[in-house]
């Protein structure tokens, strides 16, 4: 079971959409929440040390009254009195700031909202997230923009995005424990995808895309029969891109994706590679990214 629930606040629809998912999180888990707002820290400056002061303090209150809020509406979401308590911390980059709050409260997820630039019902990665996502030693969980005003009730389905590899990891042992926790099935879900022209260039290329896609169902058949303690579902879907292909998925609308992170990225940390990158990009559902783990 999660610890914490980390939530970035911010004073927006982000903000929101961030407090919303955490909030569901939290009462499918039982966790506490700490809701954090990041602010820069003083620059250095010449004259008096007073208005250094000054500014820190303004920052200091902006951010009090942040967070404060936060309480206030994590109490609306159901959220159980005491179960959530305001954080403020000074960093120049808000991710890190994040990371480093995580690793002081004991945190078992970061949650954060999209950037503001997103598409609604899409995953921006801003600065926040691509520092979280190129460092968090903890599973980073991104709500799409506008989440909060569509929400669901409860969370229904974690769904976990597979692909074979030789790598001695074990990704479907952490993510079905997610599943567990949250008190939901587990669908184990495989992109086949077909280059743009290939259709044009091979006469049977059908038939290869049709080979691919019965080979990954085969893998997601062994991967099922390797999870313990939970439902388990699979799926195969093949398209010309990540977003045409996760376009054609049906999805619940309390689903959570999730993803591994890439293998190219530290042991015990977040990183976001290529394919992950892109489902995060095109899921129309919050998103679980997962930190690389050794296998037991």
């Amino acid at each position: 079971m999660t610890a914490r629930v980390l939530v970035g606040c911010s004073p927006d629809e982000r903000g929101d959409d961030a407090l919303v998912l955490a909030a569901l999180v939290a009462r499918a888990t039982g966790a506490a929440v700490t809701a954090a707002n990041v602010h820069p820290p003083p620059w250095p400056a010449r004259g008096p040390g007073s208005v250094d002061a000054e500014w820190l303090a303004y920052l200091r209150g902006r951010a009090d009254e942040v967070v404060r809020a936060a309480v206030v509406r994590l109490a609306e979401l159901g959220v159980p009195e005491g179960g959530a308590e305001p954080r403020v911390h000074a960093h120049r980059g808000s991710g890190r700031g994040l990371i480093e709050v995580a690793e002081d409260v004991g945190a078992g997820v970061v949650v954060i909202g999209s950037a503001p630039r997103g598409r609604r019902g899409r995953i921006a990665v801003g600065s926040t997230a691509d520092q979280l996502l190129h460092g968090s030693p903890v599973p980073v969980l991104m709500a799409p923009r506008g989440y909060g005003a569509e929400a669901p009730p409860r969370l229904e389905r974690l769904t976990a995005a597979y692909w074979r590899r030789r790598e001695a990891e074990n990704p479907l042992g952490v993510a079905a424990g997610w599943a567990a926790a949250l008190d939901v099935p587990m669908r184990l879900l495989t992109l086949v995808l077909r280059p743009p022209g290939v259709a044009a260039r091979f006469r049977d290329s059908g038939e290869i895309l049709e080979r691919q896609r019965e080979r990954a169902e085969e893998d997601l058949a062994r991967a099922a029969g390797s999870v313990e303690g939970v439902p388990v579902t699979t799926e195969a879907v093949a398209g010309v891109s990540v977003g045409k292909a996760l376009a054609a998925v049906d999805m619940l609308p309390g689903e959570v994706l999730t993803c591994q992170s890439g293998h190219h990225g530290p042991l015990r940390g977040v990183f976001l590679g290529e394919s992950s990158g892109k489902i995060v990009r095109s899921a129309p559902r919050p998103v679980l990214m997962l930190p690389r783990v050794a296998s037991r």
